[in-house]
């Protein structure tokens, strides 16, 4: 008999184990993203802030605690709300040891020299929606992303389309462009665009170089993410380079919302999106 009750005991405990984090902190916006995606609301995320500005949708909820910067959050403040995970991701891997002081650590990667970033994303989903026993929400999801991807693709098919540079400004004089390993470039292909970009990117998808480089291809188009940085707007206007560049000279620039280069599925999703209205604008005539 008293086997018997230690053996029910032992289930009882592992079963307790096994019952997925309720309470989950974030120091990554693109596992904050992906996390909002599978229908769990984290308790905290690092700048919070920057947050609602560069990623916006899905929406943070309002009582979501600001953990402050991504590369040295709030030890203190981390510690009193008690979390049962802290998911980071390998830029975030120095705070690793201090963080698991305080809860288990976990750490999810989109990008990795393996896969681009479009894959990566996929791979994250199914990772975080396992590890929270939500895996019928992580292939809802992606699934989603992929049939919008694909009516993106089928709309734009229409319309006679040149081959984009795809940037965001680091000032008037630099940009940086984004090629093969990116997640932008994984939704160009997938909507059946061309990017103008044919060089080598780093680890993250992106090269920075100066404006003249977008003189290299004379017959593309610049997509660019907004917002540009303070000055940049008018350093433009008064740059006899920039005004001499084919696509500006063309009417050939187009501004996009902003939509942050390092997350996962539903940025590429919101990317998708926001090409699909900007080009049928520009380039469609239905």
């Amino acid at each position: 008999m008293r086997a018997w009750l230690a053996f029910c005991l032992c289930l009882i405990c592992l079963g307790a184990q096994a019952a997925p984090p309720q309470r989950i902190a974030v120091i990554d916006w693109g596992i904050a993203e992906t996390l909002l995606g599978l229908g769990v609301s984290p308790i905290a995320v690092a700048q919070t802030e920057g947050y609602r500005r560069w990623v916006g949708t899905p929406a943070l909820p309002e009582d979501v605690v600001d953990l402050g910067l991504r590369v040295e959050p709030n030890l203190e403040l981390l510690s009193q709300l008690e979390p049962d995970l802290i998911l980071i991701t390998p830029q975030f891997a120095a705070s690793r040891a201090q963080l698991e002081r305080i809860a288990p650590v976990h750490s999810l990667a989109i990008y990795s020299r393996e896969a681009e970033g479009y894959v990566g994303a996929q791979r994250v989903t199914r990772e975080l929606a396992a590890l929270l026993e939500r895996e019928a929400e992580g292939e809802a999801l992606i699934a989603r992303v992929e049939t919008r991807l694909l009516q993106v693709r089928q709309r734009l098919s229409r319309y006679p389309l040149p081959a984009f540079y795809i940037t965001t400004f680091l000032d008037a004089r630099h940009v940086r462009l984004f090629g093969k390993q990116s997640l932008y470039q994984g939704v160009l292909d997938r909507v059946g665009l061309r990017n103008a970009w044919q060089g080598p990117t780093n680890y993250w998808g992106f090269t920075q170089v100066g404006i003249e480089r977008l003189a290299e291809q004379p017959d593309a188009a610049l997509i660019y993410l907004e917002p540009l940085p303070p000055g940049t707007g008018q350093g433009l206007a008064n740059s006899a380079l920039w005004q001499r560049l084919p696509m500006v000279r063309e009417q050939r620039v187009h501004g996009l919302a902003p939509v942050w280069s390092f997350n996962g599925l539903l940025a590429a999703e919101r990317f998708a999106g926001l090409l699909e209205q900007r080009l049928s604008e520009e380039y469609g005539h239905d």
